[in-house]
């Protein structure tokens, strides 16, 4: 089984990944931030480096999901997925003008291909927060790659959030990334973990 979280830069999908993997002894698959080797250079020149960036996360991601439809026997809980860096980042990218058109169109016929090859997670579970929620996140978190990045860059990707979760096919459950704090709150939690059981077990 395929379990994936989504959200936007800051919103707490490491943290709710973790949690998850330790309730349900799932298989976590985490992001792999801290050994990208564009990261500190594309947040320094976006335009520089955003295909650069953006080819890299395809290509780790696509062989995750590749390893992940192989692992019958398992479930794996993956933190970001695939579809986030073609309707989420790329876009957002090219919208602002820091992806070229030719750069935009060959990352998305790449990733057109990618797709047809894969399936939707079991379960989407997609991490709402604004920007106030994920700036405070952020800076809490003190990475310093992340502490110039701009408002206007999350707030559009907040925009592609939306418009993607609104047209999503797959199972889905949105948590309100504002309110809900499970990484705090025991209670908060456990109804994270109700709503899980009853989309994938029709538990209540």
């Amino acid at each position: 089984m395929h379990i994936a979280i989504a959200g936007n830069i800051g919103c707490g999908k490491t943290t709710l990944t973790k949690m998850l993997a330790k309730r349900y002894g799932w298989e976590p698959r985490f992001e792999p931030v801290d050994v990208n080797p564009y990261l500190e250079d594309f947040y320094g020149d976006m335009s520089r480096w955003s295909f650069n960036l953006q080819i890299y996360f395809l290509n780790k991601r696509f062989k995750d999901v590749v390893e992940i439809s192989k692992e019958k026997s398992k479930t794996i809980i993956q933190d970001r997925t695939i579809f986030e860096d073609a309707r989420i980042f790329a876009p957002n990218l090219h919208e602002q003008g820091f992806m070229t058109d030719r750069d935009f169109k060959n990352y998305s016929d790449l990733f057109d291909l990618m797709m047809s090859l894969v399936d939707l997670p079991d379960l989407m579970i997609y991490i709402k927060s604004s920007i106030p929620t994920l700036i405070a996140q952020i800076t809490k978190r003190g990475r310093e790659y992340e502490q110039s990045i701009r408002i206007d860059y999350l707030q559009g990707l907040n925009d592609r959030y939306d418009e993607w979760i609104a047209s999503y096919k797959g199972p889905l459950l949105v948590i309100d990334g504002d309110n809900c704090k499970y990484g705090e709150n025991p209670e908060d939690f456990r109804k994270v973990c109700d709503e899980i059981d009853q989309r994938l077990y029709g538990l209540f």
